[in-house]
């Protein structure tokens, strides 16, 4: 049985994992080569990554667009529960609801953000007629009329790398 050995992160680790969040398809062999390792070395740094879970899961990002979901809206919340319990099971709640993408507990005026998509008015009337069925005090609803920047790449890469590539 291999075991494989934690370590902190090192600048090659740094590049396999700002490489993956870019382009999680690429080849074993091609990131290798970006990095300069062995496709087999590559592939071990790989799996001591998702192993010691700085890599949460591999995806591919739909167009939403595409696929109809013309409605994307903040929805921030607030509600009046506060025993653990009850709040447990309102966020389990929110957790299964299918048209909710992200869901963030806040601090100052409102309790909840979602982000939520949905095909059209519709579908948003019912997803609100759901959202006061759990108790929510107060509900404000924000329509997306654009995006301007939509990203899942965490900055981790230098700086100084960033800048480097800028200017050449």
């Amino acid at each position: 049985m291999e075991i494989l050995v934690s370590k902190v992160l090192d600048p090659i680790d740094i590049q396999i994992l700002d490489i993956l969040q870019k382009a999680a398809n690429i080849s074993n062999a091609e990131l290798g080569r970006r990095v300069n390792l062995s496709p087999p070395a590559t592939h071990a740094r790989i799996r001591r990554l998702e192993t010691e879970g700085y890599i949460d899961r591999h995806v591919t990002l739909l167009n939403q667009e595409k696929l109809g979901f013309d409605l994307l809206c903040f929805v921030f919340i607030n509600t009046d529960i506060h025993q653990a319990e009850q709040l447990e099971s309102l966020e389990q709640s929110l957790e299964a609801m299918t048209e909710v993408l992200e869901c963030h507990c806040l601090t100052g005026e409102f309790d909840y953000l979602l982000k939520v998509a949905n095909k059209d008015r519709r579908e948003l009337e019912q997803f609100i007629r759901k959202l006061n069925k759990l108790g929510i005090s107060r509900i404000q609803t924000s329509l997306v009329l654009r995006e301007i920047k939509h990203s899942t790449v965490l900055p981790i890469s230098s700086p100084e790398r960033n800048e480097e590539k800028i200017q050449n």
